[in-house]
């Protein structure tokens, strides 16, 4: 039986193509590092809508992601490892918070940058966190409104 030569040719290339979406697959979310990255972990009292591979943004542009996600049995605390590019110094007194793209929107983790002049290094502990919003919530919180009058 004889190969046609257009037929291997067009299945090498489907091939590669196809090894090229699982690469990008896997960078996208997070399966793979990228060279020069910077791991920071951090406590959350909620993450309520990141999983791994959500993004990690800093003034709304994607600087990383988190790798990991797993509960503290002693604090009852979600704890994240994020895996930031390392090219971005990030200040020591910074905040992260999970917050939300929109009422319909996921969510994602958001680093507000701090005012130190010390960056994070690999390893390192974001302190000050705020965990996620629930929707419900707050929903109930306006539509309940306060029983309590306005205070002049």
């Amino acid at each position: 039986m004889r190969e046609n030569p257009t037929e291997v040719i067009v299945g090498a290339a489907v091939l590669i193509a196809a090894l090229g979406f699982l690469a990008y697959a896997a960078q996208a979310t997070g399966l793979t590092a990228p060279a020069g990255t910077l791991h920071l972990t951090a406590s959350f009292r909620s993450v309520e809508g990141v999983t791994v591979g959500t993004d990690v943004r800093l003034a709304g542009v994607k600087i990383g992601a988190v790798s990991a996600i797993a509960l503290d049995p002693v604090s009852y605390r979600a704890q994240t490892v994020l895996t930031l590019a390392q090219a971005v110094p990030i200040p020591d007194d910074s905040t992260a918070i999970v917050a939300s793209e929109g009422l319909l929107g996921g969510n994602f983790i958001e680093i507000m940058p701090g005012g130190s002049l010390d960056n994070l290094t690999e390893g390192a502990e974001i302190v000050d966190t705020q965990g996620a919003v629930s929707l419900l919530n707050l929903l109930v919180s306006v539509v309940g409104g306060s029983a309590d009058p306005p205070v002049p």
